[in-house]
């Protein structure tokens, strides 16, 4: 059975950093592309950063400024650095495991910055 399990989110001020934590259980982590995922009320999710087993990532829109997608293949962990955030920011943030049938998502963790 896969399993996803994010950790890292909370309430920080504009400004502000968090980093978030993906902890995977049941395939081969190394061998898949991992993603982070963005989703507010309202909207579907969209994708924010991916990271694949080359270590070769992709940033959507301005995720590239301020966040930074990592992999740790020994802890089946893959980590969301985000500096630098503002209000935009507040939403539910999940990871993804993409495999050749279909990607795995966690259920979230809720990020929020407000002053």
């Amino acid at each position: 059975q896969v399993q996803l399990r994010e950790s890292g989110g909370g309430l920080v001020q504009p400004g502000g950093s968090l980093r978030l934590s993906c902890v995977v259980s049941g395939l081969a982590f190394d061998q898949n592309t991992m993603g982070w995922y963005r989703q507010a009320p309202g909207n579907e999710r969209a994708l924010v950063a991916y990271i694949n087993k080359y270590l070769d990532t992709h940033y959507a829109g301005s995720a590239k400024d301020r966040f930074t997608i990592s992999r740790d293949n020994d802890k089946n962990t893959v980590y969301l650095q985000m500096n630098n955030l503002g209000p935009d920011a507040t939403c539910v943030y999940s990871c993804g495991a993409r495999t050749s049938l279909t990607t795995f998502f966690g259920p979230g963790t809720r990020v929020s910055v407000s002053s």
